[in-house]
């Protein structure tokens, strides 16, 4: 089958790339079905959908692999908290919301798994929703910041990261009682970590490898471990 995404009329083939645009459920699954197989994110929220292309640039990639290296490094030094990732997974409830977050977390044995019959993403009348997903904004922030936003308070997601690639900065965002975000200085689901820590992290790659911060991250983290303890 010929890539929707190949063709040199993806604007036409896309109508909803890059921008919210008014759309029904049954928009949404057509094109989630057509395209499960390609390098796509889609969000639906309030009767409108939005696809970004998967295929990134150079920055936003080192930035997203970099990040899955600090919670690799973070949850390795807490061997007693169970983590398991599934960063750019679809999320689906059904009817109503879904999101592709590049970064997703879920605590505890209770997390999504997968059997052969089943679609491959993950549905939110099933599964819990995950304790902190995360998108890595390149081109993307005012999105990320505004209707994502919004979408990942009304799914209930209880932790919100924004990263902004070009400005160097983290945005944690914290689920109220209220049901709305309040931007947080400190984790509250790995625990203890100050999203400052976050930021001179991405800062050293104006001179490190992402490898290299990385590890820089990890010896930080031991020191505040040490401290706590």
């Amino acid at each position: 089958m010929t890539s929707l995404i190949s063709t040199e009329k993806s604007s036409t083939s896309f109508p909803y790339l890059s921008q919210w645009k008014a759309a029904n459920w049954n928009d949404y699954i057509t094109y989630r079905n057509t395209v499960e197989d390609q390098r796509i994110k889609l969000y639906y929220y309030k009767n409108k959908l939005l696809i970004q292309m998967g295929k990134e640039g150079i920055n936003h990639t080192s930035i997203n692999d970099l990040f899955t290296m600090i919670l690799f490094s973070w949850f390795s030094q807490h061997p007693e908290i169970t983590m398991n990732s599934f960063g750019g997974v679809l999320l689906e409830k059904k009817e109503k919301r879904s999101a592709s977050p590049d970064l997703g977390v879920y605590l505890g044995e209770n997390y999504p798994k997968w059997k052969p019959e089943e679609s491959r993403y993950i549905n939110l009348e099933k599964w819990a929703v995950p304790n902190l997903v995360g998108e890595i904004s390149d081109t993307t922030l005012s999105i990320d910041l505004d209707e994502k936003k919004h979408l990942y308070a009304e799914l209930g997601i209880p932790e919100y990261w924004v990263i902004d690639v070009q400005g160097k900065r983290v945005f944690c965002f914290q689920l109220q009682e209220d049901g709305n975000y309040q931007k947080s200085e400190l984790s509250s689901v790995l625990k203890g970590l100050p999203i400052p820590l976050l930021v001179e992290t991405m800062q050293r790659l104006e001179q490190e490898t992402n490898s290299s911060a990385a590890n820089w991250f990890s010896q930080e983290i031991l020191k505040l471990k040490t401290t706590d303890e």
